[in-house]
């Protein structure tokens, strides 16, 4: 086989430079129109993965391409679905708190006739406080008293408690006063404890609440009157309320609105105090008289009597 060789061919001698520019002309031309065809043929997304630049006009169109119009349905059915969930999470709330204060047993009904009644004569006897600040209402640990002397009086074993408790990793400390009543009633149920709290939708009612949240406090009574096992499924009910309200809010939920720290409340330990308030003439302040001291006057003292070696020569007045 021949060796190949390489052959020069010079260009013609009468050749121009004119020529040359012609030639040159259209090696290029020739070339762009080469480019311009292979940029035709690739891909879009070839281009992103080649580093070619793609005009925004190009990127808008794409991206507009791709959007989905079933997204925004999407979105919307959730919205739908998270409305309709919350609805019925406030509805089962109203029921279940509905449920739990209607049902109610003789012992409790006798201990609250006999509470509201107990407020009513108090309401009605006068504006002086048993403490002895004269105020309209009276004071709360006044009208507690009174309300368990006349528990006391109409036979049940009634006491002011007080609660205390100290702070944990769940519960931050702190201390409420109350009422209860201790009945053995019925021997095979053993001891049963009734709560009587005389400001109870106060302790469930927040600054911030929402509207729903705000109309469950408002199926509160004023005054609870109640086994300690409904006492706990009230604490429950709201305190799962006031958790997902402060949730809709995207607020932080207070640790003294949490079911630990209410059930610390009424029904951790308590010291009960049952000792009765003496009626005085005039006052119902419990208080026994400080006796009283009588006072000496210098000019009914006998000196004689103080001093007696006391002795005074008698002088003549001239």
């Amino acid at each position: 086989m021949a060796n190949p060789r390489l052959i020069l061919v010079s260009p013609p001698q009468g050749s121009s430079k004119r020529d040359d520019q012609d030639d040159e002309v259209m090696m290029n031309q020739s070339f762009s129109d080469m480019l311009f065809g292979f940029l035709d043929d690739v891909d879009v997304h070839d281009h992103d993965r080649q580093g070619i630049i793609i005009s925004p006009e190009s990127e808008s169109y794409r991206s507009s391409d791709n959007e989905n119009p079933d997204d925004e349905m999407v979105d919307q059915d959730q919205e739908e679905h998270e409305e309709e969930k919350d609805n019925r999470f406030w509805e089962n709330q109203h029921q279940l708190l509905q449920v739990t204060l209607r049902r109610t047993s003789s012992l409790e009904s006798g201990i609250r006739n006999g509470t509201k009644q107990a407020i009513k004569e108090k309401q009605i006897s006068g504006t002086v406080c048993g403490c002895g600040r004269p105020i309209a209402t009276g004071c709360r640990s006044c009208l507690m008293r009174e309300v368990s002397d006349r528990l006391r009086n109409d036979g049940y074993n009634s006491a002011v408690c007080k609660s205390k408790w100290r702070s944990s990793p769940d519960v931050t400390s702190g201390e409420h006063t109350f009422l209860d009543v201790l009945s053995n009633s019925s021997s095979k149920k053993g001891e049963v404890r009734v709560i009587i709290e005389l400001n109870f939708r106060a302790e469930f009612e927040m600054a911030r609440a929402s509207e729903e949240y705000n109309r469950l406090v408002q199926k509160l009574p004023e005054v609870f009157v109640g086994k300690v096992e409904r006492l706990q499924s009230v604490i429950k009910i709201m305190c799962s309320a006031a958790k997902k309200c402060m949730k809709e809010k995207k607020m932080h939920l207070g640790p003294w609105r949490k079911q630990r720290y209410m059930q610390a409340k009424w029904l951790g330990v308590c010291e009960r105090t049952t000792s009765l308030s003496l009626s005085l003439t005039g006052s119902d302040s419990g208080r026994l008289p400080r006796p009283r001291v009588k006072a000496a006057s210098m000019l009914t003292v006998d000196l004689l009597d103080i001093m007696p070696n006391l002795h005074c020569k008698a002088v003549a007045v001239v």
